[in-house]
């Protein structure tokens, strides 16, 4: 699996089409990518696993999510005031 992923991130080049996701508007896709990765970050450091598999949904938030929200979505964390379950 751990192959899988890795030549999944070797071939990456922009967030593919989720079918979760249809419309143009891609705000629900960015946020739940947002998400996903730091429950994915989360698990992994929980078991002591590697968290290269969560790279996956760090590379597709980078690409969809503008930067001042993810900016805000960290200061949010780290404040402990964030909004979304992770």
């Amino acid at each position: 699996m751990a192959e899988d992923i890795q030549a999944k991130l070797q071939r990456y080049k922009t967030a593919p089409f989720d079918s979760r996701f249809p419309n143009q508007n891609q705000t629900k896709n960015c946020w739940q990518n947002y998400l996903d990765f730091h429950r994915c970050q989360k698990a992994m450091a929980a078991k002591g696993a590697d968290a290269g598999p969560c790279q996956w949904y760090y590379r597709v938030y980078r690409s969809l999510c503008p930067t001042a929200w993810v900016t805000t979505w960290d200061e949010y964390r780290e404040e402990g005031t964030f909004p979304g379950k992770i």
